[in-house]
C-alpha cells in the first residue's frame, strides 16, 4: 500500500521534532513532542487527523532504536531509518548555506520519506529473543573492550616500576596474573611472598590444577633483582595497580557471567542449530552474527542484500578510464568485525573455505583482502542456510567450485 502521510522525525534526548506532509509536499503539521508516553499519545492523535490507517503513514528517522521508534513500529506505522550522513547530503539538495536545525532536519526527513522512501529498507522488528541475544552479545563485547582499556593502563603503570610482572605474565587478563597482583602490587610486597601464599591466591583466582607447581616459578620471577623506584612512589603506584586490578577482576567476572547468559539465550533460538553448523561459527561469533542480522524473516530478500548490510561486499568506483573495486568503509563495524573473525576461523574448519582463501592468495590478494572475500562468500552461504532452514553442508556450499569436498 502506498503512503498518504509522510513524517520526518528528528530525535533528541528529551524531545522529538515532527514534520508531517502529504503526497504533494504540502505541510500538514509541525510540532515538538516530549519524549515518553505523552509524546507518543500526541503523535497518534495528530496522525489520526489525517488517516485512519497506520499503514498509510511513512516515517523517516535518523535512528532505528529507542522506545519512541519501537512505539511507532508497534503501532503499525512504516518506518525507515537513515544514516545521519545521508540526511546531511539530502539537506544539501535544498540549501548549500550549511544552516542546520532540528526542525529543518525533520522537514528534510519528511521530504526523503515522500520522494525517496521506496529506496530505503523498512524497519522490521526482530523477535524479543533475537533482541536479547543482540543486547547481551554487545554488552559482552563492550565489557571486553572496557577491560582491555583497563589492562592497557595497568601495563603502562607496571612498565614504569614493576616490569617483572610483564615478563612473568604475557597476558595481563589471565586470572593468574590478576590474582597475583592482588596480593603483590609492588616489588616490596612481592619480595615478602612465599610460594604457599601465591598458590592460595592462584586457587582463589580460579586455577584448578598446578597451582603448587607454578607458584615457585612466579615467586622466583617476581623476586629477581631489578631496578627500583623510591619507596613512596612505589607505594603510590602500587595503590594504582590495586585499583586497576580490582576493576579488571570484576570486569572478568561480569564477562564470564554474560558469556553464560549469551549461550543460554542462543540455545533457545530456533536458528541456533543452523548457525552453529556453519564452520567458524561457535557460540560467541554465532550469537553476535544472529544478533546483528536479526531474525525478521523478510529483512533480506536475497543474499546480495544481506552481504551489503554486512558490509562484506565490495563497492565499485568507475569513472572514465578509472575502475576501482574497494572495501566498504561505512558499515556496521560490529558485524564486519564478526564476519572477519568468522572467515579466519572457517579456513581451519572447512576445506572449501580453505581452498577459496588459498585461491585468492594465489591470485595476489593480501591476507585481509582474501578474508574479506571469504567472509562475503560465507555470508551468502549463511543466507542460503537460513532461508531454506537447513544446516550447513560442505558439498552444497563448495562442491560447485571445487568438486567433491572432503
Amino acid at each position: 500500500m502506498s503512503a498518504a502521510v509522510f513524517v520526518g522525525h528528528d530525535w533528541a534526548e528529551d524531545h522529538h521534532d515532527i514534520h508531517i506532509e502529504d503526497r504533494d509536499g504540502t505541510r500538514l503539521h509541525v510540532c515538538r513532542l516530549e519524549d515518553g508516553l505523552d509524546g507518543v499519545r500526541r503523535l497518534h492523535a495528530v496522525l489520526a487527523e489525517f488517516t485512519n490507517d497506520p499503514s498509510e503513514v511513512l516515517i523517516a528517522s535518523e535512528t532505528d532504536r529507542g522506545l519512541f521508534i519501537t512505539a511507532m513500529v508497534s503501532a503499525g506505522y512504516r518506518v525507515i531509518a537513515l544514516n545521519p550522513m545521508s540526511t546531511a547530503r539530502y539537506r544539501e539538495r535544498h540549501s548549500t548555506s550549511g544552516a542546520k536545525s532540528d526542525r529543518g532536519d525533520a522537514h528534510t526527513l519528511a521530504a526523503v520519506a515522500r520522494l525517496d522512501g521506496h529506496n530505503h529498507r523498512l524497519l522490521e522488528p526482530d523477535s524479543a529473543l533475537a533482541e536479547a541475544i543482540k543486547h547481551t552479545a554487545r554488552a559482552h563485547q563492550n565489557l571486553i573492550w572496557t577491560r582491555q582499556r583497563q589492562l592497557n593502563q595497568l601495563r603502562s603503570v607496571l612498565r614504569e616500576f614493576f616490569p617483572a610482572v610483564l615478563a612473568t605474565f604475557p597476558e595481563l587478563a589471565h586470572n593468574d596474573c590478576l590474582a597475583t597482583l592482588a596480593i603483590a602490587p609492588t616489588p616490596t610486597a612481592a619480595s615478602k611472598l612465599g610460594s604457599a601464599r601465591i598458590a592460595s591466591a592462584l586457587r582463589r583466582g580460579g586455577r584448578k590444577r598446578g597451582a603448587d607447581a607454578k607458584a615457585p616459578r612466579i615467586r622466583s620471577a617476581l623476586q629477581a633483582e631489578a631496578l627500583r623506584v623510591p619507596e613512596q612512589l612505589e607505594a603510590a603506584m602500587g595503590s594504582h595497580v590495586l585499583a586497576l586490578v580490582a576493576v579488571a577482576t570484576e570486569l572478568s567476572h561480569q564477562i564470564d557471567r554474560l558469556e553464560d547468559e549469551r549461550a543460554e539465550l542462543l540455545d533457545q533460538h530456533p536458528e541456533a542449530e543452523i548457525i552453529r553448523s556453519i564452520p567458524g561459527l561457535g557460540t560467541k561469533l554465532g550469537a553476535r552474527l544472529l544478533g546483528e542480522f536479526g531474525d525478521a524473516p523478510d529483512r533480506f530478500p536475497d543474499a546480495r542484500s544481506r552481504k551489503n548490510y554486512a558490509g562484506t561486499s565490495p563497492i565499485t568506483k568507475a569513472s572514465g578510464r578509472t575502475h576501482l573495486v574497494i572495501a566498504r568503509r561505512i558499515r556496521n563495524s560490529r558485524l564486519a568485525d564478526t564476519c572477519h573473525q568468522w572467515a579466519f576461523a572457517a579456513i581451519s574448519h572447512s576445506p572449501g573455505a580453505r581452498a577459496f582463501y588459498d585461491q585468492r592468495r594465489h591470485h595476489g590478494d593480501s591476507h585481509n583482502r582474501a578474508l574479506r572475500a571469504l567472509s562475503n562468500r560465507l555470508v551468502g552461504i549463511a543466507h542460503g542456510c537460513l532461508t531454506h532452514q537447513t544446516p550447513y553442508d560442505e558439498h552444497t556450499a563448495w562442491g560447485h567450485r571445487y568438486g567433491p569436498v572432503t
